[in-house]
């Protein structure tokens, strides 16, 4: 069955789309026959200037197949696994600085959204540009309340200039090769400075908000269960004891590993994943035109009982313990929180190590419960955050 709901997005014409049937299909292969478009300066654009990230991710479902190629190519390179290991002690280093400032509250309350925050921007300025979060703190602080505002008003936002956003080109890379791809010798591989900026606008904001949110659902989840709490302690502790992190370890880490695929299951960072029509195609009995939006609901291809079975509201790991084509019944289009496909996030990788550094050093030093002062409310300015933050009680080992 085909499930078909129609709407405007920033005066774009959107279908939000959820057949399973021909998911799988939409989110490989549609953008393969996007057309090219010019690259053009857009930094003083209204929407670039105020919502660098939203300005980013949007650009980047209207990216010509080259040229998506080429700074693919330069992402996977920054990604690589070898790149990664090399990241870890800078992950290390700003959970540790996270962690120390919560040795003051043994036994008392503490927001932790807003301290994930800090950690993952500051992951992202060391491992990314070599610098220090707090050097920009203030803009960035400026950035995410102007973020609140216009996501708010997505939907009746009229903002001149707005269509040439989704005609111009971006990604997600690493500063580093970025720089190298800019001053390189081969005219067809060399990027602009135009596509430098963009580029490490996109990997800062999208870097910090998605293991953002993972970070703080998982713990969310973890102190409501608390026997799940101990198993991931009892694990952690068996492979680290009160050392510090290591990547052989950090691949051994099933128990984690399978809390945080059904954390993302629960809680995606994104809730649907969008698709441009660049030419006329057929999706079952429907023809959709071109320029034309495809949402795939990936929140509620997660939430669908046909694929997780009737204890899909339920908070259970164990489904990922075979790994995720046996928890999806071999549909693996059900299971989406960074994609699908040939364009699935480029930083998968990066946010799962971030994120099990950072709970595995909690994990270390603290149990943890629930304030009663939480108030559950999930809600989404780009990704899906606390609307209220996340409340709990530390409890020193």
């Amino acid at each position: 069955m085909m499930s078909l709901v129609g709407d405007t997005v920033l005066t774009l014409p959107s279908f939000l789309y959820s057949s399973m049937e021909t998911t799988k299909k939409l989110i490989s292969n549609m953008l393969k026959e996007a057309r090219s478009r010019p690259i053009r300066n857009l930094s003083h654009d209204i929407l670039s200037a105020v919502q660098p990230h939203i300005h980013s991710w949007t650009k980047s479902y209207g990216m010509n197949f080259l040229q998506w190629s080429k700074l693919r190519k330069l992402s996977n390179h920054a990604f690589h696994g070898d790149n990664l290991k090399s990241m870890i002690p800078d992950m290390i280093a700003s959970s540790e600085m996270m962690l120390e400032g919560w040795k003051k509250n043994d036994g008392k309350e503490i927001e932790v959204y807003e301290q994930f925050r800090l950690c993952t921007s500051e992951v992202i300025s060391r491992t990314a540009f070599g610098s220090c979060y707090l050097e920009g703190k203030n803009i960035f602080d400026m950035l995410l309340k102007l973020s609140s505002v216009i996501v708010r008003n997505s939907h009746k936002l009229r903002v001149p200039g707005i269509i040439k956003v989704y005609k111009t080109t971006t990604g997600v890379i690493f500063l580093e090769c970025f720089l190298k791809a800019h001053h390189g010798a081969n005219d067809k591989q060399r990027i602009s400075v135009n596509e430098l900026v963009e580029e490490c606008k996109t990997f800062y904001f999208a870097g910090q908000d998605t293991t953002n949110s993972l970070l703080v659902w998982t713990v969310f989840l973890l102190a409501l269960h608390m026997d799940w709490q101990e198993e991931a302690r009892k694990e952690v502790l068996q492979l680290f004891g009160k050392e510090t992190p290591n990547p052989d370890g950090l691949a051994k880490l099933k128990t984690m590993s399978m809390i945080i695929n059904e954390s993302l299951r629960l809680y995606p960072p994104i809730i649907s994943l969008t698709r441009k029509v660049d030419k006329e195609v057929r999706l079952e009995n429907l023809i959709v035109p071109t320029n034309v939006e495809l949402l795939v609901p990936n929140l509620a291809l997660h939430h669908e009982p046909q694929f997780w079975g009737q204890d899909v509201k339920r908070f259970k790991p164990e489904r990922f313990s075979e790994g995720v084509a046996n928890a999806t019944n071999n549909n693996m289009a059900a299971f989406l929180p960074f994609g699908m496909g040939s364009r699935t996030c480029v930083g998968f990788n990066f946010a799962t190590i971030e994120a099990k550094i950072a709970l595995l050093m909690i994990l270390q030093r603290y149990s943890f419960t629930l304030s009663p002062d939480y108030v559950h409310s999930p809600f989404q300015i780009i990704t899906v955050r606390p609307q209220h933050g996340l409340q709990i009680i530390l409890h020193s080992l």
